[in-house]
């Protein structure tokens, strides 16, 4: 893993070439806001205050692990009328005021008295240095449910009401995503945004800054005052229960107390691989090794990482040094998909597109699952056969990851291979725009790219055409309009839409034979082509062809139940085929 020299990546490091550069370190994470005061009306009376100033009062600790006593939750309607009741440092629980004397919480009616090491909650014992915060923010969960129907899930001993944990994004260029830590619960107010309850590469959608800003603010300094290590306990907890939001969120908050222990790192690694985020997996693992060189887990999952990604040279250095936490099957899984990407090389420089195809599948199958090198060799593959169709759905059976990230593993010559037969396929299948984000994208990576430079001029001229086209055929000039489309077709020969559009250019002149051809072409490459079907099946129903044109209309019905455009179509051409018959 060399810092400046160049290596190979892709395909065990055989096809594409790239420059291999020192990873940077992971993301820094944000220090702790200020805690600001949140306030909540409710039935018309006052809110409570939630947490006091830090200069206001003196129990506010937003020191790690203090062992002061919680702020009280004090209603500022009696604070008026009873100005000692500040004297009494007791809580509020279910609309009754603890005394000073009772030295323990009082959990759903029940005093815990003060010798407990700490307080059940829901059967769930929580140690003795947790119970201040857990106890504050008890409280605070049941002022939030006063009032509301709905009901608020959160886990964790409510330590994980708000979304904005510990370190969690907010704002700025950072590649790590925030995600809300209870994914699942309704919206309670404008305070706090609501994910969607998948735990996918999808992202979470965020309140209003400002709102955002005032919890992120109150959790931050919640996390600062918890003990990382259970942190960590209860992110393992949801992990193990299938709830890697909230266990990434957790892991992000130990981290962000304490940035320097491998183990969360590692921890949060898995996480991320859970919800499909390989690449800032990897990054996580790599960070890890870099505060503990010999940390066996972390190389093991690397390794394993490394794998999916199709890097097996990566992959079997991290597995040897993992020591006793590798298997031994998964090396051999990885020795597999190295004899596959072999075979891969050589039936590329031969020209041998299906065997390339073939091999390219049986590494896809033995592990090498997200591998964007090995589906770009199958579709690059297709688009040589001409067939574009499976060509698009071999990049969408890959990964797509973001070009930042992919450029900071991969590096930038091997993305801009990537980026330059994923604008190929693009260009095919007529998706014009994505093409020119795709080859642009390329050629900032890598400007010497003969490849990137030949597409993106071929693109431009095609695209041009396209929408020439496309305005003349507006204007029902259909000669012209037909000319501007046969000049895109000289870029690109294959190309569908060109060849569809043309069709509906000549059949407008009335050369159905001729717009019939066109299609047949553009069904060829893309047989599920449905707007050439068509217009293949009006321009055959136009020749008196009933038979060619029923069978094109009866696809497409199956295709697009709800058209009545095409089961009348279809009707039609029935009732033609039993009068032509009856003659």
């Amino acid at each position: 893993m060399g810092n400046n020299s160049q290596s190979k990546c892709g395909c065990g490091g055989m096809i594409f070439w790239r420059s291999a550069s020192k990873d940077n370190n992971a993301d820094n994470f944000g220090k702790a806001s200020k805690t600001s005061d949140t306030k909540k009306q409710q039935g018309g009376r006052e809110g409570v205050t939630l947490i006091e100033t830090a200069s206001s009062d003196k129990h506010a600790d937003s020191s790690s692990g203090s062992n002061t006593k919680p702020v009280p939750l004090v209603n500022q309607t009696r604070q008026r009328n009873h100005p000692k009741a500040l004297q009494t440092q007791g809580y509020v629980n279910n609309g009754r005021r603890v005394p000073k004397e009772a030295e323990g919480n009082v959990n759903n009616g029940r005093r815990v008295p003060k010798e407990a090491e700490g307080y059940v909650n829901n059967g769930r014992r929580v140690p003795k240095d947790a119970v201040g915060i857990s106890g504050e923010l008890e409280s605070m969960f049941s002022d939030r449910q006063k009032g509301s129907s709905t009901l608020v899930r959160a886990s964790s001993s409510n330590v994980m009401m708000f979304s904005n944990l510990g370190n969690l994004r907010k704002g700025g260029n950072t590649n790590t995503n925030s995600q809300n830590v209870v994914d699942y619960r309704a919206k309670q107010s404008d305070e706090s945004p609501v994910s969607n309850g998948r735990y996918t590469n999808q992202r979470v959608e965020n309140a209003s800054k400002g709102s955002t800003e005032k919890t992120g603010s109150l959790c931050r300094a919640v996390s600062t005052r918890m003990d990382p290590e259970q942190l960590k306990i209860m992110g393992n907890e949801d992990y193990k229960n299938g709830r890697f939001e909230e266990a990434l969120a957790l892991y992000e908050a130990a981290i962000s107390i304490d940035p320097n222990k491998a183990s969360y790192r590692s921890n949060k690694s898995a996480a991320l691989t859970a919800l499909g985020r390989l690449l800032e997996a990897v990054f996580e693992c790599r960070e890890a090794i870099q505060i503990e060189p010999h940390y066996q887990r972390a190389h093991q999952r690397l390794g394993s990482l490394n794998k999916r990604l199709g890097e097996t040279d990566n992959a079997l250095y991290h597995y040897k040094l993992a020591g006793s936490e590798a298997d031994p099957e998964e090396m051999a899984k990885v020795k597999k998909i190295q004899f596959h990407l072999n075979k891969c090389t050589e039936a590329r420089r031969i020209g041998d597109w299906n065997n390339l195809i073939k091999e390219a599948s049986y590494a896809i199958s033995s592990g090498a699952d997200s591998a964007p090198q090995i589906f770009a060799l199958q579709a690059e593959a297709f688009l040589k056969l001409r067939r574009h169709q499976h060509a698009e759905e071999a990049l969408l059976k890959g990964p797509n990851f973001d070009v930042e990230q992919c450029t900071r593993f991969f590096g930038q010559i091997c993305n801009a291979n990537l980026l330059v037969i994923r604008a190929r396929v693009y260009l095919a299948v007529g998706r014009f725009d994505d093409a020119l984000v795709a080859i642009n994208q390329a050629c900032k990576l890598d400007s010497n790219n003969k490849d990137a430079i030949k597409v993106m001029t071929k693109t431009k001229a095609v695209a041009s055409a396209r929408s020439n086209g496309n305005e003349l055929f507006k204007a029902s000039n259909f000669s012209e309009a037909c000319a501007a489309y046969e000049e895109g077709l000289e870029n690109d020969p294959y190309n569908s839409v060109l060849l569809c559009n043309r069709a509906a250019c000549r059949s407008k002149l009335g050369q159905f034979e001729k717009a019939v051809e066109d299609c047949n072409a553009a069904l060829n490459l893309r047989p599920s082509y449905s707007r050439a079907r068509l217009r293949r099946a009006d321009c055959n129903a136009k020749l008196k062809r009933w038979e060619a044109s029923i069978q094109d209309y009866e696809i497409l019905v199956k295709e697009t139940p709800e058209d009545e455009g095409i089961k009348r179509s279809l009707m039609e051409a029935k009732e033609h085929l039993l009068q032509q018959r009856s003659e």
